[in-house]
């Protein structure tokens, strides 16, 4: 087990590996500098992003360089629109992701920029996915799943996902769990 001064060495690699499929758009590149980390791009099996770091051997808890199944991922929608089109048309894909993350007994937290759980009750998407209907999906999915739902401002994303992989990569060296 570490002690706190590795500990700490080991966090000042922290750095997060986003997914080649996460469009490159001028949104997400305010999304990685609002990170306040380096990103690096690499294939996640699930997800869009995980955090990496070097343990004290000096290799990466993940090799980017090969499919990277992480123990912790945040799946990223930019609106609810793009939810209620992963629900409908996409629901086959969709369905898979979580399905690989929950085999590999992933900590998945599913990400939704803009929206809310009043906004899905207003029906504030252009799908004619009905209130009922998103909202049953993505609650079912998230016991099924074994996912944490998260609304945020577009504005907010980099920041939390940043908090959220780092404080899951703190909390596992303080358990004991990489090395």
């Amino acid at each position: 087990m570490m002690d706190p001064f590795e500990i700490k060495d080991v966090l000042a690699t922290f750095r997060i590996l986003a997914d080649t499929r996460e469009q490159n758009t001028p949104r997400a590149q305010e999304r990685f500098e609002a990170f306040g980390v380096p990103v690096e791009r690499a294939t996640l099996n699930y997800g869009d992003y995980a955090g990496q770091i070097n343990l004290l051997d000096g290799s990466g808890l993940y090799d980017p360089s090969e499919t990277v199944s992480a123990q912790t991922v945040i799946e990223r929608k930019m609106s609810l629109d793009e939810l209620a089109m992963c629900f409908t048309r996409g629901r086959d894909r969709f369905r898979r992701e979580f399905e690989r993350a929950a085999s590999a007994q992933a900590s998945t937290w599913l990400l939704i920029e803009g929206g809310s759980w009043e906004a899905i009750d207003k029906h504030r998407y252009r799908s004619k996915f009905s209130e009922k209907a998103m909202r049953a999906s993505l609650i079912a999915w998230s016991v099924r799943y074994g996912f944490r739902i998260v609304f945020c401002r577009p504005e907010t994303s980099g920041a939390l996902i940043r908090e959220i992989l780092y404080r899951d990569i703190k909390e596992r060296l303080e358990r004991g769990e990489y090395g």
